[in-house]
């Protein structure tokens, strides 16, 4: 992964392999047989033009350009780090626009961007353990979002009987081709104004628990050992900001 990081930090080359992990990931789709299960609230608020924030573990996010209805707009989040620009000029080939920021830099301004991009009618995909963790922990900052907006948070995971779970610090699940994958959708969670510090706590945990159910539910129907989020971290007084 260090070495395809090095690589990456030259333009030309980011371009190249930016291109071919697309049609990678193509590849992985056309060849797999995929069952979509929880997709009618998601639909449903694609049919009123309303517009939502998608949540996914970062270790899930290599099939998630293929979960959308691409006549609805949406734009991710990505870092500011040399992945987070490695993950936008992937999605770019797939019509998906990014914001640029995270809970450490730009965290601010990107929730400041979101919240404008959803007031316009566009959706807000992010993983809330990104971009560097702990895995499967969900930081505040789509609760905040969703609370400031009244958009409804939707989770989502992919799992694959055909791949390989990496080394990394999320656990990326890096899908293969000719496997049978399913996408699951939970159900969408409304977030209250006003809700004062616990309030909004209460939420961030009740969005990390419903995305490890779903990507526990996932893994199990492929076949899988699910993955153990990392341990609790202790609480900080850092500011919410998006992931």
């Amino acid at each position: 992964m260090r070495a395809f990081r090095d690589l990456g930090r030259n333009e030309t080359v980011r371009q190249a392999l930016c291109w071919l992990a697309a049609q990678y990931i193509r590849l992985v789709h056309v060849t797999s047989r995929w069952t979509i299960i929880g997709d009618a609230p998601a639909r449903a608020l694609w049919d009123k033009g309303e517009p939502f924030i998608l949540c996914f573990w970062h270790g899930r996010l290599l099939m998630m350009p293929y979960c959308w209805d691409h006549r609805a707009k949406i734009r991710t989040l990505t870092s500011r780090h040399l992945d987070g620009r490695l993950i936008a000029q992937t999605t770019a080939h797939f019509g998906i626009p990014t914001l640029t920021g995270s809970s450490r830099r730009g965290g601010a301004t990107a929730l400041r961007a979101m919240v404008r991009a959803l007031k316009a009618g566009e959706s807000i995909g992010m993983t809330p353990d990104g971009p560097r963790g702990p895995r499967m922990r969900a930081s505040p900052g789509a609760v905040a979002l969703a609370a400031t907006t009244g958009a409804a948070i939707l989770p989502i995971a992919f799992s694959t009987t055909r791949g390989r779970t990496m080394g990394s610090w999320d656990r990326f699940l890096l899908a293969l081709p000719f496997g049978r994958g399913v996408l699951i959708w939970g159900e969408p969670l409304r977030v209250e104004r006003d809700l004062g510090d616990a309030g909004l706590e209460a939420e961030r945990r009740r969005l990390e628990a419903a995305l490890n159910a779903t990507t526990t539910e996932a893994d199990r129907l492929c076949g899988r050992t699910p993955i153990e989020p990392a341990p609790e971290q202790p609480e900080t007084d850092d500011e919410p900001a998006a992931s």
